[in-house]
């Protein structure tokens, strides 16, 4: 009786908090439209707007992600999908209405951009920075162990997702532009996107027709923006596909997980500890993180001519991440410790993760609007999303059955792999979750630049050659 008095006393006040929420806010209404009109009295600025639903979209996005059916689920690839939808549902004008005029969005709104850069980066270095951290002090063992099994998987990988792609753009003629971006979709790589769209830049500058054009004018062109559409339509499949494949691989072949986390262990402790003597500037880790992301945005800024005026760079993922290795396998800079407390790290990972898929998904949704339009709109979006997500399964199933049969790799390494060599972060995400262990990074990572090459000289070639 008395638990009962007490859960009728918690309505109650709950009950008297919503009376009391609703008065203000009614209140506040007829104060402010007394004299005007309500669409003018309610309005909300970007800089609110874009907080709102960032943690809107977060809340409910891990929502999404933590429905759980037979043990597979999202995660926080939750988000992505999520934020997907706001951002399609933002293009909508919702004309005077109070409130929700104020989340209408073009695809020149601050707001789209701002998702699509700042947010999307921001959580990329914070994810990748820490992964690297974490992962360093086992990386190079790994590394010296595995070396020539990951340059063949990587290889393997994106040769069977390109060879997929260009027998999609010789059945249906959309044109190179479009499957360039399908592929650089399907394999969620921003590097490949970008170089595919420099690649048309490049042959548009060279046709007599566009001489003299300028750069904001070309990119205008439907052969440049055509890449944008193919990468939007590929890209929500090119992550959940990846997502799911490394939850479902382990419950199809029944694995026994913590056999698998012990192959997986190399020898190396699992925890590096502080060593005596070292000065730690504070306790949270915060200067070793620092210095990896400027050391490591630094790094991949670089670039590496490969040829007829193309370049190659590591880019914000692949520099930070490995930045994030080294200091992390070092440990230290004469007496400075680089320590920082696995807390911290595991917090800042998961915390970039769900910040680099909502900013991606937004950015994304906007961008599928514009792929409805045009005569040939749905047939795009139709055979784009087929054949994005062949590109997607393929190279996963063939590394899969290579590593695991031919090259005899054990499973978590297997799949760490496979997440490197489909430059897949968010997938990277769910398999340390699922197999509870951060040494899958170390396959990840050793993967990961080998397929960034390849993926970057694949989608010049098929502008170039296609």
């Amino acid at each position: 009786m008395e638990n009962q008095n007490k859960k009728s006393l918690k309505w109650l006040w709950i009950s008297i908090a919503i009376v009391v929420v609703a008065a203000l806010v009614a209140w506040c209404v007829y104060n402010a439209v007394k004299d005007g009109d309500i669409t003018t009295a309610i309005e909300i600025k970007s800089t609110p707007v874009l907080f709102i639903l960032i943690f809107v979209i977060c809340a409910l996005g891990y929502l999404l992600g933590g429905v759980t059916i037979k043990g597979v689920n999202l995660g926080t690839a939750g988000v992505f999908l999520v934020a997907i939808l706001f951002g399609f549902l933002c293009t909508l004008d919702f004309g005077n209405v109070p409130i929700l005029g104020s989340f209408h969005v073009t695809h020149e709104s601050s707001i789209v951009s701002t998702m699509g850069g700042p947010i999307q980066n921001l959580g990329l270095i914070m994810f990748v920075g820490s992964v690297g951290l974490i992962a360093g002090p086992n990386f190079f063992k790994n590394l010296k162990k595995n070396f020539k099994t990951y340059i063949v998987l990587g290889a393997i990988i994106i040769l069977s997702s390109t060879t997929v792609a260009v027998i999609f753009s010789v059945i249906f003629n959309y044109g190179s532009g479009f499957w360039a971006g399908i592929l650089s979709g399907a394999l969620t790589t921003t590097p490949g996107f970008s170089a595919a769209q420099e690649a048309v830049l490049s042959e548009l500058q060279s046709m007599p027709e566009y001489a003299g054009m300028a750069v904001e004018k070309l990119r205008e062109l439907p052969e440049y923006a055509i890449i944008s559409v193919g990468h939007a339509i590929a890209y929500p499949f090119g992550v959940v596909g990846v997502v799911l494949f490394v939850q479902l691989m382990p419950k199809f072949l029944k694995t026994d997980m913590e056999k698998e986390r012990e192959l997986l262990k190399i020898g190396a402790e699992e925890e590096v500890k502080n060593y005596a003597g070292l000065f730690e500037v504070e306790p949270f880790g915060l200067v070793p993180i620092a210095l990896t992301v400027v050391t490591g945005l630094l790094l991949g800024a670089i670039k590496i001519p490969l040829f007829e005026g193309s370049a190659f760079s590591l880019g914000t993922t692949g520099g930070v991440l490995i930045m994030g290795l080294v200091l992390g396998h070092f440990g230290k800079i004469g007496k400075l410790s680089l320590q920082v407390p696995e807390s911290t790290l595991k917090l800042l990972r998961e915390f970039g993760l769900m910040l680099f898929l909502l900013g991606a998904g937004f950015d994304g949704g906007v961008k599928l609007v514009s792929s409805l339009s045009g005569a040939d709109g749905a047939g795009k979006i139709i055979w784009g999303f087929v054949g994005g997500a062949c590109m997607t399964i393929a190279p996963m199933l063939v590394g899969f059955f290579l590593a695991k049969f031919a090259m005899k790799m054990p499973l978590l390494n297997t799949l760490g792999s496979i997440t490197g060599g489909m430059t897949s972060t968010p997938a990277l995400g769910t398999l340390i979750n699922t197999a509870k262990t951060e040494d899958v990074a170390s396959a990840y990572a050793s993967t990961y630049p080998i397929a960034l090459v390849l993926v970057v000289l694949a989608c010049q070639l098929m502008i170039t050659f296609i």
